[in-house]
């Protein structure tokens, strides 16, 4: 039986195993698919503590490498239940079990992504998620915004503070945004608003060079130097939605303690209720849920 289980091997996973091992605990990672997570998508990261710049997938890697030099079991495997037995938990995954008596779960979430010809292929070469993370590489450029919610309109106007043009495009024929946040939009004189139309495709053989957008009166080509998907989040919770409360978007019901509504099972990242989904805050969570961790195995 190990003391700590953490599901997820991203930036919020990793660190709560360092802060375990470092506690004197053992820990398991299970992990799914690729180690270091979202992260992995942004060629270039330059607001990571102590690093002027590094690729997503250098990060990950250094973070993997420390986890298992601090002594870390890990297992490519998916988890597809948590079962609590009360002083332990079993994790139920497509290839055994394991016990543990706590586990963190760090699973994070995924961009929606729009499913169009060319888009996987220009993914952090020429298609981000993250204005915050990524703005600064499109200073004077013209960029596309695709959504018309918070965060579409929240990033377009991150943007063009920096950007020489900002297109949103809307499959809508409104806004869906808050009132307050496309009052904004409006009055900036960098940031065209097209309705009614949705991406059919991404251009570009080599290099990322625009896309077609598509109207009931046909087709057009909209020359951008980037495209920001904001269309939302998609929670990897499905397989805790027994051991933990989610809210209405399928993310699980933690504040900054990180610990879940059952004892013994604390949550870390992108998958948690929280404001701000950064490498940085998701980093920060794992600390935190791991020390909480030890904390309650060490009162138990």
């Amino acid at each position: 039986m190990y003391d700590i289980i953490v599901v997820g091997a991203g930036p919020a996973g990793l660190t709560a195993a360092v802060y375990g091992l470092r506690a004197g605990k053992t820990v398991l990672i299970l992990e799914k698919g690729a180690f270091g997570g979202q992260v992995t998508f942004s060629p270039k990261i330059e607001n990571y503590p102590g690093m002027t710049q590094v690729s997503g997938t250098e990060l990950a890697d250094k973070m993997v490498e420390q986890a298992l030099f601090q002594g870390a079991d890990v297992e490519v495997e998916e988890v597809l239940e948590i079962k609590n037995n009360g002083d332990f938990k079993t994790v139920v995954t497509d290839m055994g079990e394991h016990t543990a008596k706590t586990v963190i779960i760090a699973t994070g979430a995924a961009h929606r992504r729009l499913g169009v010809e060319g888009e996987e292929k220009f993914i952090g070469e020429g298609i981000s998620f993250c204005a915050v993370c990524d703005g600064a590489f499109y200073t004077d450029k013209e960029v596309a915004v695709i959504g018309g919610g918070n965060s579409a309109l929240q990033e377009a106007l991150s943007l063009s503070e920096i950007c020489k043009k900002v297109t949103i495009v809307q499959n809508l024929a409104f806004l869906t945004g808050e009132g307050r946040l496309a009052e904004l939009v409006e009055k900036k004189e960098n940031i065209e608003v097209i309705l009614s139309h949705t991406v059919e495709r991404v251009l570009g053989d080599d290099a990322f060079e625009g896309i077609i957008i598509k109207s009931e009166n046909g087709e057009r080509e909209l020359k951008v130097d980037g495209m920001f998907v904001a269309i939302g989040l998609a929670p990897a919770t499905k397989p805790f939605e027994n051991v933990t409360a989610l809210d209405k978007w399928g993310y699980i019901t933690a504040d900054e303690s990180c610990t879940t509504d059952t004892d013994g099972i604390f949550v870390a990242g992108d998958c948690r209720t929280k404001a701000i989904r950064q490498i940085s805050t998701a980093a920060s969570d794992g600390a935190i849920a791991a020390l909480a961790a030890v904390k309650y195995i060490e009162r138990a």
